[in-house]
């Protein structure tokens, strides 16, 4: 009997230090940034030029921008929790080649951006780069706020406190706590998670057309998140749904397409059809 208590007593230690770990260290569980700056003309993006944003905090946020070719929108475009914005060069290349401008945060930490990440820092700077592109004259109705992953509850929280025209969530997810528990089950992380991006608590608040995107087989984000994100959401609204798509590879399975359709409807005030069915 005390051979099994002495096991239970080391398992019980090993559970707390592991529980401990995971909260100290859950920023970095959180964020992966790559620090690495690089020049947006490397990797041949006409028109595409970095921008540094100054924040109230003296903090430097690097951005790559592109204005728009006349009567298109803005995408203010957040990333995920991962890499640079050389990542997603692929993406910014057919936004450009439709004639989109954009504008891409690098978040602290991110891509030559001075600071460090967190759910607050993150959502006052990408109000910041909002503030940023009407001062550049560029109407609210012109910029479309698109979140990818982590950046869709930026995104989120963007568009319940200014006016825009348009909301793309490209793999949503209800909160981030509920990311974490189905990532750590074993783990009781809801009440000790720092940076929440609550998606559903500010979502209401959006009132602009919304498209969510989410590949049904995301073994990161489930797709059943997208569902209920799009369900939650006030209309008008779409959701696009692709079997076979990860995470990250929706748009091999049509995804920009998808985007491209939707925004050009939005733009001439066309009707939404009917999606196929997602919710099922």
């Amino acid at each position: 009997m005390q051979a099994v208590l002495k096991i239970l007593l080391v398992l019980m230690s090993v559970y707390a230090v592991i529980a401990v770990a995971a909260f100290i260290f859950q920023r970095r569980l959180t964020y992966h940034p790559d620090p690495q700056r690089l020049d947006p003309a490397v990797h041949n993006l006409p028109g595409l030029s970095e921008r540094v944003i100054e924040t109230p905090d003296a903090e430097r946020l690097v951005a790559w921008f592109a204005p728009a070719a006349p009567g298109q929108p803005t995408l203010l475009y957040f990333h995920g929790n991962a890499g640079n914005l050389a990542n997603r060069s692929e993406r910014v290349r057919r936004f450009l080649n439709r004639g989109y401008g954009v504008m891409m945060l690098s978040y602290r930490g991110y891509g030559g951006s001075t600071g460090v990440p967190s759910e607050s820092n993150n959502v006052a700077d990408a109000k910041l780069a909002y503030d940023t592109l009407r001062g550049f004259g560029i109407e609210a109705d012109d910029i479309i706020v698109y979140g990818e992953s982590l950046g869709s509850g930026v995104a989120v929280q963007v568009a319940a406190d200014r006016e825009v025209g348009g909301v793309v969530l490209d793999a949503p997810y209800t909160s981030i706590v509920d990311v974490a528990a189905v990532s750590y089950p074993f783990l009781p992380v809801r009440p000790f998670v720092l940076d929440r991006y609550e998606t559903m608590r500010f979502l209401p608040k959006v009132k602009a057309p919304l498209l969510v995107l989410h590949g049904e087989d995301d073994g990161i984000i489930p797709v059943d998140m997208g569902r209920a994100v799009y369900a939650a959401a006030n209309a008008p609204k779409e959701i696009a749904t692709f079997p076979g798509a990860g995470h990250s590879d929706h748009h091999l399975h049509g995804s920009h397409e998808e985007m491209f359709r939707w925004i050009d409807r939005l733009r001439t005030g066309a009707k939404q059809p009917a999606r196929r069915p997602a919710l099922q």
